[in-house]
């Protein structure tokens, strides 16, 4: 298992398999102002790439987009809604189709309401994962050991989430009800960007 450290950009001769993994890391939880500063990617077979971007990067990175782009490539992610508002505002690409792990885990974990990454790994693949580095600087010129290690980890189980999770969707009777969930997303982002974060506009008010 290796966690590979990219500028810019994937390098050109990195190639995934199947499905990938894919979050991201930012200055804040308001895209239009907080920048996009690293996007993790893994297709599941154990190593991990983390892609940095600078404080005055103009997110011109055409191998990572060619592959978040594809429409051809399952995209795994928890809470997708904001990571892909994150990477349609700053890189241009809608990073679909979308599994999220988050959705799904509450559509078929009704028994709690822990559903946070931390959470899912314990509880269904007996793991566990230091969430200590989330709040910190990803902006800086220099990422540490320690923020590298976390920034992988968000993408480390994800493939074998996603299998257990299907699985459970499909005992349940509610992998149609998900997948419809999924294929709304890349709207539900761009109501995001739009205007729309907070409000339900399917409700009566």
């Amino acid at each position: 298992m290796t966690v590979h450290f990219h500028e810019e950009d994937l390098a050109a001769d990195v190639v995934f398999d199947g499905p990938v993994a894919v979050d991201t890391e930012t200055m804040g939880l308001i895209t239009h102002r907080d920048r996009l500063c690293v996007v993790q990617i893994s297709d599941g077979k154990g190593d991990e790439h983390l892609v940095r971007f600078g404080p005055d990067s103009t997110y011109d990175a055409p191998n990572l987009k060619a592959v978040l782009g594809d429409p051809d490539r399952l995209k795994l992610y928890h809470f997708a809604r904001f990571d892909l508002a994150a990477i349609e505002h700053y890189m241009g690409v809608m990073a679909g189709p979308v599994f999220c792990t988050k959705i799904a885990s509450k559509l078929v974990r009704t028994y709690t309401d822990r559903h946070g990454l931390k959470n899912l790994i314990d509880e269904l693949l007996n793991e566990n994962i230091s969430k200590q580095q989330q709040s910190s600087d990803w902006g800086g010129p220099v990422l540490s050991d320690a923020q590298r290690e976390y920034a992988a980890s968000d993408v480390r189980y994800l493939h074998r989430l996603r299998e257990e999770l299907v699985r459970r969707l499909e005992r349940e009777g509610r992998m149609e009800m998900a997948q419809a969930c999924f294929d709304f997303l890349p709207t539900r982002a761009r109501l995001d960007l739009a205007g729309w974060p907070d409000r339900d506009i399917f409700s009566h008010e």
